[in-house]
């Protein structure tokens, strides 16, 4: 940075001080001769314009490399010299290229830029396993990728413990039947038996259909069919024909793909504009110039040490299957940012949204249609979502402020006046072309953004508070490079 500062002092500099010295007459230059009193047109002390660090109390030449020093003028909006001010003439503004914006409230927009991967809906992803032991006959699907529908045949399977379950309930309808003309006890008796054996079969596996139809047909089968309980693609096939299963075993994993969950990396510096049910933008290479919409679903607590990111994850709707699992894609979240940490969005004024599921957003209270849960008010969810109760922040351009990695600083120009004052600011987050002001400055007051490095370089040459001299340095009249006109040692460069 010092290095950067010392290049411009030697560039913008020169050019300030010539503007200066053209702006003036030649009247006024014999007038600075023979009224030395005069706090407008006093010199100052003598500098050189490749080395400005030279400041000699008269004319001579630079001790480094023998040019003609040149003037600088006292200025004459303060005797204090450490007061970071500076008045400009019309053509010294005109060199250095000068222009001001003002200051204003308005709210602008965040974009939050996040890359991640789609993936299967957990919520919706079905396994099919071996209720019972048994052995698998025969397997309907023969490899993954497949799309079933709900009841589609999948497996048959043998299995002991299953035939004993048949014949359990085939004994217990014949023997009802035997009873009909039995006592009421001994046939309540045998009701509860047979209903039962129903139970049981469907606590095995089975459906109520086939219970029905075992019981009507009389006769136990051997290989029971495992039927698809709900539709999507075949993700994963676990087993093979002829292989024994026990209870628990994974045969097929279903996911259902009209709905997916895309996990986002969001860095930790971006945490505090997203929120839960936040609309997310996102494309994919495979289909360029496309956009689709989720909504974030989660926000995980936990960051990972070693990206410094954060999990992100959206509920995206994938209805006409265009999008597909493992897809790499690129996300933004344009939040209105209203200062610090927050951000609205008036769309949700009055609204509750669903505490696990963000696309349910329900004018009136009650409960989520999916899991039951109570929805919850948006404003609870860290949204402002009222205009006129939220503090619009104060905004310059991203060229305003001259940044040293612990300040920043602001030139800013007095009303109908050719003066700059500096200015020290607390500067809120950036958001696009714009850094949110959060003390410093005021609403309406004209900010230097083109032209400020020039400015500040001729009040470091003036011993004056600047960007990278905050409290201003003092000047001696001699240069330590030999002779009297040396720099004396404790002199500030």
């Amino acid at each position: 940075m010092k290095k950067i500062v010392g290049i411009l002092l030697l560039v913008c500099v020169p050019i300030i001080v010539a503007a200066q010295e053209h702006d003036r007459s030649e009247h006024e230059r014999h007038l600075v001769s023979s009224q030395k009193n005069s706090s407008e047109h006093q010199i100052d002390f003598w500098t050189c314009s490749m080395h400005p660090q030279i400041k000699l109390p008269e004319a001579g030449k630079c001790p480094i490399c023998s040019m003609d020093l040149i003037p600088v003028y006292q200025d004459h909006i303060t005797g204090d010299p450490s007061k970071a001010m500076l008045k400009l003439s019309p053509t010294a503004e005109k060199l250095a290229e000068v222009s001001t914006t003002a200051v204003e409230r308005k709210s602008v927009l965040k974009e939050v830029r996040m890359v991640g991967m789609l993936d299967f809906d957990e919520t919706r992803l079905t396994h099919i396993t071996a209720w019972v032991p048994g052995r698998i006959d025969q397997m309907f699907v023969d490899y993954t990728g497949i799309t079933v529908n709900k009841g589609d045949h999948m497996v048959e399977l043998y299995s002991p413990e299953l035939i004993s379950a048949q014949e359990e309930l085939i004994q217990a309808a014949k023997s009802l039947k035997r009873l009909s003309a039995g006592s009421a006890l001994v046939r309540k008796s045998t009701k509860q038996a047979l209903v039962s054996s129903r139970e049981k079969l469907m606590l095995l596996g089975l459906t109520d259909r086939q219970v029905k139809d075992i019981e009507r047909r009389g006769r136990a089968t051997d290989d029971v069919t495992i039927y698809a309980p709900a539709s999507g693609v075949v993700v994963e096939r676990n087993a093979t024909e002829g292989m024994y299963v026990q209870t628990g075993t994974r045969i097929y994993s279903i996911a259902d793909l009209d709905t997916l969950w895309l996990h986002l990396d969001a860095y930790e510096s971006d945490l505090p504009w997203l929120r839960y049910g936040q609309d997310v933008e996102f494309s994919t290479q495979s289909m360029p110039g496309k956009v689709f919409h989720g909504r974030i679903s989660f926000i995980s607590p936990v960051v990972n040490q070693s990206t410094r990111t954060t999990k992100v994850r959206v509920n995206v709707d994938n209805g006409d299957g265009a999008l597909k699992p493992g897809l790499f894609v690129n996300g933004v979240v344009k939040a209105k940012v209203y200062g610090q940490g927050k951000v609205i969005d008036t769309a949700l004024k009055g609204k509750y949204i669903g505490p696990m599921h963000p696309e349910i957003i329900s004018d009136e209270p009650g409960a989520c249609p999916i899991c039951g849960m109570d929805l919850v008010q948006a404003e609870k969810l860290g949204y402002i979502t009222e205009d006129a109760g939220a503090p619009v922040p104060l905004v310059i351009p991203i060229s305003g402020p001259l940044l040293t990695g612990t300040r920043a600083v602001v030139y800013v120009k007095h009303p109908d006046k050719s003066i700059y004052e500096l200015r020290e600011v607390v500067l809120g987050p950036r958001s696009g072309e714009h850094y949110i002001v959060e003390s410093g400055l005021e609403e309406g007051e004209l900010v230097v953004t083109e032209g400020a490095f020039k400015i500040d370089a001729d009040l470091q040459i003036k011993g004056k508070k600047s960007m990278m001299n905050p409290e201003g340095t003092k000047r001696t009249g001699g240069h330590q490079h030999g002779g009297s006109g040396g720099m004396k040692e404790g002199d500030s460069m």
